[in-house]
This record gives structure tokens, sequence and C-alpha cells, in this order.
């Protein structure tokens, strides 16, 4: 074997060995957003066991609350039925939407149900309702963090998908842009919360 023979061989095996590794390093952070994922459907988990909870206790001190209750017990439905959707693959950027918009509707729904819950002082005192709205804003705490822990796992993998030269392997390979969980920009929903009674 002569010279040129040795490093035309010597550069194929470097580029070989640096292909594998960025592939490789793909998989590794795809496989991370679909960890933080699942960190992100156990809080959420948490959660939809506590609002049943939170609303039943709620429920017989404001019977007459009902549009309220339809409106969480929706919401929820809602958040579940998209966190199923996102399950199956978490890279998939319409899903990841959903989600967001799903859980936007919620959010928005439980600041009703909180401002409406402030206006009887027998509620805000009973001690499972108490214990129950805390465990709740401790999940919320736990979502945020999950969220922020997925989309920081998503950056992640879109700027090693979208960085030249792994970009080359990237699009022969099929590695899509992941899609970030956002908070909904809606202004309705941005809008101070307001309560009659």
């Amino acid at each position: 074997m002569n010279t040129s023979q040795i490093v035309i061989l010597t550069i194929g095996a470097i580029v070989l060995f640096w292909a594998v590794g960025a592939y490789n390093r793909l998989i590794r952070l795809r496989n991370e957003i679909t960890n933080a994922f699942a960190q992100i459907d156990v809080q959420l988990k948490r959660r939809f066991d506590l609002i049943p909870n939170l609303v039943e206790v709620a429920r017989k001190y404001m019977e007459h609350e009902r549009e309220t209750f339809e409106r969480v017990t929706a919401a929820r439905a809602q958040v579940l039925a998209a966190t199923n959707l996102v399950k199956s693959n978490p890279n998939q950027s319409g899903p990841i939407k959903s989600l967001g918009l799903a859980e936007g509707v919620l959010a928005s729904a439980m600041d009703k149900f909180k401002v409406t819950m402030e206006a009887y002082p027998e509620l805000k005192a009973d001690e499972h309702m108490h214990e129950l709205r805390e465990e709740l804003t401790h999940t919320e705490n736990k979502v945020a963090f999950a969220r922020q822990l997925f989309n920081d796992a998503t950056l992640d993998y879109n700027n090693a998908a979208q960085q030249f030269p792994t970009s080359l392997i990237a699009s022969i390979f099929g590695f899509k842009r992941a899609e970030m969980l956002h908070a909904t920009t809606s202004d309705a929903e941005r809008a101070p919360v307001k309560v009659t009674f």
C-alpha cells in the first residue's frame, strides 16, 4: 500500500467514525426528548388524579357553580387526550402543539376555578381542600420544571440536528426538527379572569 492509499483510508475511517458518532448523538438526544416527556407525563398523571378530588371537595360547597366544574373536567379530558397522542411520538410537532393548547385551556379553567373558590370562606377553611390545593400547587411546579426539561432536551436535539456537519447525518437518516411545548398566546387566555356573583 502506498502513502496516498493510507491517507485515503485514514480519512475514510475518520469520516466513518465521525458519522457513527454524530448518528449516535442524535439518537441519544432524541431519546432524551422521549424521557423528558415521560417526566411530564408522570406529573400530568398526578395532576389528573388530584383535580377530580379537588373538584369533588369544592362541589359540596359550591353547588351552583356547575359550569366551572364542567369546564375544568372538559379541559382535563382534553389534556389527557393530547397527552396520549404525544406519548406515541414526542418528536412530532402536531401532537405537541395540541398538548400546549390543551394545557392552556386547562390552566385557564383552573384559574377560574381558583378565583371562584375564593368566594367561599368555608371552602378555603376546609382542611382537605387546603391539602389538595397545596398538593396541586406542588404538582404544577413539577409540571413546569418537567416542561422546562423537555424544552431543554428539545433545544439540544434541534441544535445538534441543525448544525453543520451533523445536519448532513440528520437529513440522511430523517432526523426531523422536534417541537417545543409553548405557552398559549391567545389574548383571550391571557386576559384577566372576570368573576361575577
